[in-house]
C-alpha cells in the first residue's frame, strides 16, 4: 500500500515532471470512467488490433457492500506504458505499476476463445483419454494471465486418426490432499468472498496476525503458531457469537448503511 501511495501521489517521470500514475487505490470499486474506457479502447485497437477490442464497452458488476465513491484502480493514462517509464521507477514501483497497467488493459479487451476438447487415444487394446482446451484466440491473455489460467490443461492441435508417439508413461497413485495453507493472496481472496474487510484494511489484517505471533510465514505460506491456535480455541469457546464470519460480514454491511 505504501508503494501504491507513491504511485498515486506522483513520481518524477523523465520528460514530464511529477505525475500521479494511478487513480486512488483504497477502493474496491470496479467502475471505470467513459474517458478512461475510450482511451483504453483506442490504445488496444492501435497496438493489438480491432479484434482485441470488444464490440460493446465492458462493465463489471459491483458487490452489495462496495464503496463506489472512487473509480476502480487504474493507470491515469494507458499511454504511459510501464516499459516506457521504467527508468523513472524503483523496482517495486515498476512491478506494481506494471501489474495495475496490464490488468486494467486486459479488463478492457476481448475474451480469450478456447475449443474444449476430449480425446480418445487407442493404444493396442487400451484407450487413454485426455481432455483440455485448445486456445483459438488469445484475447486478453496477450496481456495478462492469472495462475489459474496457466493451470488449465492445454492440448496441442490434434486431428482424428493422428498417429501419436509415446514419449513417457507416468504411473501415479493419488490420495486426497488437505486444503493448501493460505498465502497473502489466497487469504485476501477469501476475505473478499466472505465480505470481510476492505482494500485499505487487508494489509493491516495480515500485519496484525504476523506481529502478534498468531501465525508465522514459511516461504509464502501462513503457518499457525501454538499461540494462534490457543487464542482461536479460547475465542471460539467464549465468544462464539462474535468470532463468526457471518457476524463480521454483517457488521461490515451495517457500517456501510
Amino acid at each position: 500500500m505504501s508503494i501504491a501511495q507513491q504511485l498515486y501521489e506522483g513520481i518524477d517521470i523523465k520528460g514530464e515532471g511529477t505525475v500521479g500514475l494511478i487513480t486512488y487505490m483504497r477502493t474496491d470499486s470496479v467502475r471505470i470512467s467513459e474517458e478512461a474506457q475510450k482511451e483504453a479502447k483506442e490504445y488496444i485497437i492501435n497496438n493489438f488490433g480491432k479484434e482485441y477490442a470488444p464490440h460493446t464497452t465492458k462493465s463489471y458488476k459491483t458487490k452489495g457492500n462496495i464503496q463506489d465513491a472512487h473509480e476502480a484502480i487504474r493507470p491515469t493514462s494507458v499511454n504511459r506504458h510501464p516499459e516506457h517509464i521504467k527508468d523513472s521507477l524503483t523496482n517495486d514501483q515498476y512491478k506494481l505499476y506494471n501489474l495495475i497497467w496490464n490488468r486494467f488493459i486486459a479488463s478492457q479487451m476481448s475474451e480469450a476463445v478456447y475449443d474444449t476438447t476430449s480425446v480418445d487415444i487407442l493404444a493396442g487394446d487400451y484407450i487413454f483419454k485426455a481432455s483440455g482446451s485448445i486456445l483459438k484466440f488469445n484475447g486478453y491473455l496477450s496481456v495478462y494471465q492469472q495462475e489459474e489460467d496457466e493451470k488449465e490443461a492445454k492440448l496441442p492441435e490434434i486431428n482424428i486418426d493422428d498417429v501419436l508417439t509415446l514419449i513417457n508413461l507416468d504411473s501415479k497413485q493419488h490420495f486426497t490432499q488437505p486444503p493448501a495453507r493460505y498465502t497473502e493472496a489466497t487469504l485476501v481472496k477469501v476475505l473478499e468472498e466472505k465480505g470481510i474487510g476492505r482494500p485499505s484494511t487487508y494489509a493491516p489484517i495480515i500485519s496484525t496476525i504476523l506481529e502478534r505471533g498468531y501465525v508465522e510465514k514459511e516461504k509464502k505460506y501462513f503457518i499457525p503458531t501454538e499461540l494462534g491456535i490457543i487464542v482461536t480455541e479460547l475465542l471460539n469457546e467464549n465468544f462464539r457469537d462474535i468470532v463468526d464470519v457471518e457476524f463480521t460480514a454483517e457488521m461490515e454491511k451495517s457500517w456501510m448503511r
